[in-house]
């Protein structure tokens, strides 16, 4: 619950197809090997406001008496990573290998836990430091990659976050197939997820609002169609075993109007049934969202709609799974038969002599929550939706990336976020302030 999405890893709605890699083009698994060092900063505080207190992970770890009335993680991760090339011949190998460190510059048991910055110990402690690592092996053939271990996934039915101090990473087999021009074919089989600030591999999946019992894989299928210019279309099937099946339709279309000026389309689309033993309870959910933009220059201004139609919330299997428009920084706005509103306007200052530098302002307005009829014996009674429910959410940000010198690509970003709502709607009343820096580093052998 209460998904952001860090302002240093942007998601697109629809990814553009570039040329894709040919096996007939290796040079070989030294030859062409990247490496990559990623310093990353954040530091998070939220204070609750109207009673509200710090329920991270429903907090088992302490009494309610010890909870303090705000959230403060502040941490510093280490990302390194190595992407081989593949041998020569028919069919190529290669190797991905990745490890993460993170440590505590700040925070306690009382505040630490609804970042999910740092990870906690048994007692809810959050620890001074913890890391993790993984590879995948890869084949390659023609323009079709298959790769098999852990790994960073990008669709919209699962999909790697990075919106926090570390990435999520998933387990199992991916197979990512240009044959044809303009098309991107995917499958994957995936055993397990990690969370962003989990230590060990051995959790299963991260699902964000059922606690339901867990499903022991995930499958997913799916193409993206980018042949026509200015529009991308894709169309993905899943399945979370014994819990849902969920299908996805995303379009995004952009046109030209001459000078500098253009308008956007985004259209995303997610019908969820259950499956199976239905372990998250009865789900019949079908949930859109549609965003539009007009860019004049410097100014970017955009207005989108959401809608929620079913008993249970929309739910999503890995933190990054989520394209729907209104998903902001304190709530997805995707509580049963919600419908949203979102009025956002950005400003690129480089026309003002400031290049690097963007100015943003979202504002969203959620109404006619309804969940008397979530399913009392499943995995979503527990958030205690009511009817009538409604909320708003106001997200402020100021991004810069430095443009040339020593420290270029060094990313500074400040955000202050506000969420109010009422007792019929389950996200918590909270002022948050958020700063993170980034610095990458990148080469070839």
């Amino acid at each position: 619950m209460n998904r952001f999405a860090l302002p240093l890893a942007l998601a697109a709605q629809t990814t553009s197809l570039s040329a894709a890699p040919s096996q007939e083009q290796s040079q070989g698994f030294i030859e062409d090997s990247t490496w990559s060092l990623l310093n990353r900063t954040v530091y998070d505080h939220r204070e609750y406001r109207n009673g509200a207190r710090n329920n991270a992970a429903r907090n088992t770890y302490k009494p309610r008496s010890e909870r303090n009335g705000y959230a403060e993680e502040w941490g510093y991760g280490l990302m390194g990573s190595l992407q081989s090339g593949f041998t020569q011949g028919l069919i190529g190998v290669g190797l991905d290998a990745h490890t993460y460190y993170a440590r505590q510059l700040d925070s306690g048991g009382g505040r630490a836990g609804k970042a999910r910055l740092l990870g906690v110990d048994n007692e809810g402690y959050p620890k001074d430091q913890f890391a993790r690592g993984g590879a995948a092996l890869k084949l390659r053939a023609s323009k079709t990659t298959l790769s098999y271990g852990e790994q960073r996934v990008k669709t919209p039915v699962f999909s790697s976050s990075d919106s926090r101090l570390l990435p999520e990473t998933a387990t199992g087999i991916f197979i990512n197939s240009q044959e044809i021009s303009g098309l991107k074919m995917v499958g994957g089989h995936f055993t397990e997820s990690t969370d962003r600030n989990a230590s060990s591999h051995d959790q299963g999946f991260v699902v964000n609002y059922s606690n339901g019992r867990q499903g022991n894989d995930f499958d997913l299928a799916g193409v993206v169609y980018d042949g026509i210019d200015g529009l991308s279309t894709s169309l993905y099937t899943s399945r979370y075993a014994d819990n849902w099946r969920q299908h996805y339709l995303g379009s995004s279309y952009s046109y030209s109007l001459g000078g500098d000026q253009s308008l956007s389309v985004d259209l995303n689309l997610y019908r969820t049934q259950d499956t199976g033993r239905a372990w998250s309870g009865t789900i019949d959910n079908t949930t859109w969202s549609l965003l539009s933009s007009y860019r004049n220059g410097a100014h970017t201004f955009s207005l989108g709609y959401q809608k929620v139609d079913g008993d249970s919330p929309f739910d999503y299997v890995t933190r990054g799974a989520i394209f729907i428009t209104n998903a902001l920084q304190l709530s997805d706005f995707n509580a049963p038969n919600e419908q949203s509103w979102q009025a956002r306007y950005d400003l690129a200052m480089q026309a003002f002599g400031w290049p690097g530098l963007v100015l943003s302002a979202a504002y969203v307005r959620g109404s006619g929550i309804d969940g008397r009829h979530v399913d009392p014996a499943g995995g979503y009674a527990y958030l205690g939706y009511g009817q009538g429910g409604k909320h708003w959410e106001r997200d402020l940000e100021a991004r810069y990336v430095v443009q040339s010198g020593p420290a270029k690509d060094l990313t500074l970003s400040l955000r202050h976020n506000l969420h109010r709502g009422n007792t019929a709607q389950a996200e918590l009343d909270t002022d948050q302030i958020r700063l993170a820096v980034e610095y990458p580093l990148s080469g070839m052998f």
